[in-house]
């Protein structure tokens, strides 16, 4: 497992955030990871925050190759990416990426790849470069709930944060102080579209300040 420490953007560099949710999959007419990242960009941009949002596809590989290109594009130094878990009741950062693609289901594309590495010769998982706990608890401030997930599941949510994890990584990016990870939001009838937007808000804010995490216990019983 890759661990990199984070490493604030410095107060004199502009900051630009690359923030990033998914069109629609399994028949849904929408999908909430894209409803709130398309609502909290410009409140982002009301606080004085350089945003560009993205939608990309739920499907393996492309999707994670179109976010490439977009940091290159964009060369941000703040990366959120953002997916749905339906079943979950509250709004989750993830702490740990794997390299793996395991479908239960098949993407936009009818891929449905079994035990597939999402990078060949990868290392097994890489940790979040964002403080999870801090932006939990600013989620919470902002009257949201939230808690840390440790695991991404094995679908195309997972598949991109392995993705942006290892060319952080792999290309230096993340040793030049970019920073990335994944959020996890529920569904509209659990957390509404705006309530997810503020917390995102909340929790890209807390990215960009925090130097390091806070010291407070976010693990999992099982």
């Amino acid at each position: 497992m890759t661990k990199s420490p984070l490493s604030p953007t410095p107060a004199d560099a502009a900051a630009r955030v690359l923030l990033t949710g998914f069109e629609p999959f399994d028949a849904a007419a929408s999908n909430e990871s894209w409803e709130a990242v398309r609502r909290a960009a410009p409140l982002l941009r009301e606080r004085g925050i350089d945003v560009v949002e993205r939608e990309l596809p739920v499907e393996f590989g492309r999707s994670g190759d179109l976010l490439l290109e977009a940091i290159a594009e964009v060369r941000p130094t703040l990366v959120v990416a953002v997916g749905l878990a339906a079943g979950r009741p509250d709004i989750t950062p993830e702490r740990v990426a794997v390299n793996i693609q395991d479908a239960r289901i098949p993407d936009n594309a009818g891929a449905s790849p079994v035990d597939a590495p999402s990078a060949e010769g990868g290392p097994v998982g890489y940790f979040s470069t964002l403080p999870i706990k801090a932006m939990v608890q600013a989620s919470r401030d902002a009257g949201v709930p939230a808690s840390v997930s440790q695991t991404a599941g094995t679908f195309v949510c997972n598949d991109i944060f392995y993705r942006l994890q290892h060319h952080l990584a792999a290309s230096g990016a993340g040793a030049d102080g970019v920073r990335g990870g994944f959020i996890h939001v529920p569904s509209a009838d659990v957390v509404s579209a705006d309530d997810a937007a503020r917390s995102l808000v909340a929790m890209v804010e807390a990215a960009l300040a925090a130097t390091e995490d806070i010291a407070v216990a976010g693990g999992a019983e099982h």
